[in-house]
């Protein structure tokens, strides 16, 4: 009988040695920096066979250039970007530009609501960010495993000012079902006698019971459940410009048909018809360093849509000088998704 192990029996024995384990992931940056090649994601193809092994099951925790803390479990593509960052403390986990936003857009604000806070990876940082004014974020998570992590977000980083909250954001108090899990849980409409059910709130009812008159900023990253949340938070779309909120929200093929363009879907047409201004926002899907970028922006009715399903976030403003700044450059027929991989031209911030 044969001794010998396999290569993934060899890397699962090395990686419950603290430092073998911290090597390892070592070479993986080594080689995504170093095997860059157009139509191929080196983090996807060489690291990602190599991490699921040495990371399988186990949960890290990691600083960013704030000096706030996230502890994730690993397992899904955000918490291998985060784990892979070319900074050893990076200023964000997961998609640089949407990151920078947020933290712009939240300065002053009195409350910012997340929908789909996930681990806590934007709740905690603009938390901390808004600690210094007295403000206050409320970040809404559904998803068990996640929420347990979001409220841990909180503890390490001493956050009294991030109100964590177990339900989903929708149009109504309501119950819901998620399909999926962790990060891609996606939520539909679901009796209270379903096993499987949880709890959902509408804003405008959560604000009503806490006493908040005015939000400052809205995050939605609910796989698919975007335009029922912004549905029920009526009473701050409907606010005039210089009091309605920021709207930074996610938008996917699965679950919006834009077919016959972004300026015709519901969502899109709903915050519209409410006075908004909306743009797609271009952005890495990973952990990728953007000092000193600008946001670049898409005007609705001039985003390149092709390629295979996806997705990406959308900005939503009342006030159109808001985006009179060095920080903002819109541009025009490009994609929203930004990729090392793929055609440049389309696909990179634009030069000027």
């Amino acid at each position: 009988m044969s001794n010998s192990m396999s290569l993934e029996d060899i890397l699962t024995l090395a990686s419950d040695q603290d430092e073998l384990r911290e090597k390892l992931i070592a070479v993986c940056r080594a080689m995504d920096a170093s095997l860059q090649k157009e139509g191929i994601s080196s983090r996807e193809q060489y690291a990602r066979p190599l991490l699921d092994v040495v990371m399988r099951g186990r949960v890290f925790r990691k600083r960013l250039a704030s000096g706030v803390m996230i502890e994730m479990p690993y397992g899904n593509k955000i918490s291998r970007e985060f784990l892979l960052s070319p900074e050893p403390e990076p200023d964000h986990v997961w998609e640089p530009q949407t990151t920078k936003l947020l933290m712009h857009l939240a300065s002053g604000a009195r409350h910012v609501v997340i929908g789909g806070a996930y681990v806590g990876d934007q709740a905690a940082p603009l938390a901390s960010l808004m600690q210094s004014w007295g403000g206050a974020c409320h970040a809404f998570e559904p998803e068990e495993a996640s929420f347990r992590f979001l409220k841990r977000s909180a503890e390490i980083n001493h956050l009294t000012n991030l109100h964590c909250v177990p339900a989903g954001l929708w149009d109504a108090d309501a119950h819901i079902a998620l399909t999926g899990s962790d990060s891609l849980a996606s939520p539909t409409a679901a009796e209270a006698d379903n096993a499987d059910s949880i709890a959902a709130r509408s804003l405008d009812s959560y604000a009503a019971e806490k006493g908040l008159d005015e939000v400052g900023l809205i995050m939605l990253d609910t796989e698919g459940g975007e335009f029922a949340a912004l549905r029920g938070a009526e009473s701050f779309l409907t606010q005039p410009e210089g009091k309605a909120p920021h709207l930074v929200f996610e938008v996917h093929r699965h679950h919006v048909d834009w077919s016959a363009g972004l300026e015709s879907t519901d969502i899109v047409r709903h915050v519209r018809e409410r006075g908004y201004e909306v743009f797609a926002i271009r952005d890495y899907h990973s952990n990728h360093p953007m000092h000193g970028e600008p946001v670049e922006l898409i005007p609705c009715d001039s985003v390149y849509l092709e390629g295979p399903p996806h997705g990406f976030n959308m900005l939503a403003v009342k006030d159109p000088g808001t985006l009179h700044s060095p920080f903002f450059r819109v541009v025009r027929g490009v994609s929203p998704k930004l990729l090392l991989h793929r055609d440049p031209a389309l696909h990179q911030p634009v030069r000027q």
